[in-house]
């Protein structure tokens, strides 16, 4: 059962997209994950950046499967890896707007712009589906991506890297579905997600031209208790 509608939209400035390609089998990334965490109080968030969290799945191999993470997420990683020039990826991993910003947190949040990207809303409907509207000149050829995070995760690591540690995690990506703008406007279902554990959801949105990944305008914001899909 969904709560109310609810609606995330941009304003005309561009609001920046800030990932995080991290692995709960990866001894380098709780603080990393922690200054992810720490954005939850900023007075900027969802307003001039929106942060998603990935959990990729080559660490798995050394002994404990994360289970916030996907192959499709690792494939985004190495996409960026292809765009960057370099087939090799590594963790803790930012992206700021679409650029590799190394392994931790710094002058990114500070670069927040005032130039004009187009104003982008996302519509979450009683039914679990997303309404997609993106007013610029170059939604024309742009696809959405609508993630649902996760955050208050408390996760007790049992093996690898991290045996033995509680690790925390916020804006973690839970799932993710795309759909191409036609004339500005996509209408994306909302990814079922394993909800257990999470105690705080949020949505994310974004618009990036077709066949690439560096974001041209972003939403988001946390969803009500029913707002979000949980897989039964």
């Amino acid at each position: 059962m969904h709560a109310a509608p609810q609606t995330f939209t941009s304003g005309s400035h561009r609001t920046h997209l800030l990932e995080l390609f991290s692995s709960e089998g990866c001894s380098s990334c709780p603080p990393a994950e922690a200054a992810v965490g720490g954005l939850r109080d900023a007075p900027g968030l969802w307003r001039d950046f929106v942060p998603v969290s990935w959990h990729v799945t080559y660490w798995d191999k050394l002994g404990w499967r994360d289970r916030f993470a996907s192959r499709v997420y690792t494939e985004r990683q190495y996409r960026y890896a292809s765009d960057w020039g370099s087939g090799n990826v590594y963790t803790p991993c930012f992206v700021f707007d679409g650029q590799d910003a190394g392994a931790r947190l710094g002058a990114e949040m500070s670069r927040v712009t005032a130039e004009s990207a187009g104003i982008l809303a996302a519509t979450l409907r009683d039914d679990g589906k997303v309404e997609v509207s993106f007013t610029s000149a170059a939604a024309r050829d742009c696809v959405v991506t609508v993630a649902v995070l996760g955050g208050g995760i408390v996760s007790p690591v049992r093996a690898g890297e991290n045996g033995g540690r509680t690790l925390r995690h916020e804006f973690v990506v839970l799932g993710a579905t795309e759909a191409p703008l036609r004339e500005g406007r996509a209408t994306v279902p909302l990814a079922k997600v394993d909800a257990s554990g999470v105690t705080r959801r949020a949505l994310a949105v974004w618009v990036a031209p077709r066949g690439a990944q560096t974001p041209l305008q972003a939403t988001g914001g946390w969803l009500a208790e029913a707002g979000a899909s949980a897989a039964q």
